[in-house]
């Protein structure tokens, strides 16, 4: 977590720079669950590479609800760990989101579009890529559009700015498909027209938010 006094008001670089933290110690999650899959003893070698050493004194609860609660409670430290409750009983704010909406049916599109090609293009790495982005574009927009009065606006700037990468990857993936000529024109144009809507739709959001943010705080 960034090193500032606790009543500095967050910008979208302050939580670039924590949430960057926070992938990578996923990632190191991830690498050390791998390192030690079959080891009698990895969920303490994980926690101690971890520094989770309050799960070393063996009164610890279920392995996978301790891990899922320290990544949580590292969230609400961040004051952003109550993401899935907000809007509870009248269904999340983000669902009604257009930018959320055109990207969850762009990746059932995709589905459509990659389930009737050859295998050759449906498995090739470029296809799978525009498919995995597409669907981790949605989930970023899901973060960032959660909250309908939007108190973190330095928070929401940067779960933007992941989704839109997230589009650029999508689009740039195109290119291969196309030159090798595994997808055919009017299906590239088809992908590469709705990518670039929501791509648009996520900068001009992305710049209304940051207008709000400078007259917040300016």
């Amino acid at each position: 977590m960034p090193d500032h006094p606790s009543d500095k008001i967050w910008d979208e670089y302050d939580w670039e720079r924590f949430l960057q933290q926070q992938e990578l110690r996923t990632e190191k999650y991830m690498e050390l669950l791998e390192k030690y899959l079959n080891h009698p003893n990895r969920d303490e070698l994980i926690a101690k590479e971890m520094g989770w050493t309050h799960l070393l004194n063996g009164d610890a609860r279920d392995w996978e609800e301790e891990v899922d609660a320290q990544f949580e409670q590292e969230l609400v430290d961040a004051d952003i760990g109550d993401a899935d409750t907000k809007g509870e009983g009248t269904g999340f704010s983000f669902e009604r989101h257009p930018l959320y909406r055109q990207t969850v049916a762009l990746s059932a599109e995709l589905d459509e579009i990659f389930n009737t090609v050859t295998a050759q293009c449906h498995e090739h790495p470029a296809a799978i890529t525009i498919r995995s982005q597409a669907t981790m574009a949605a989930a970023k927009l899901a973060a960032a559009l959660n909250d309908d009065d939007v108190d973190e606006l330095g928070m929401t700037i940067a779960y933007l700015k992941r989704a839109l990468h997230a589009i650029t990857t999508s689009l740039d993936s195109l290119v291969p498909l196309r030159t090798c000529d595994l997808l055919a024109e009017p299906l590239c144009n088809r992908i590469r027209e709705r990518l670039f809507e929501i791509r648009n739709g996520i900068v001009s959001t992305m710049g209304e938010y940051r207008a709000e943010f400078r007259r917040r705080y300016s």
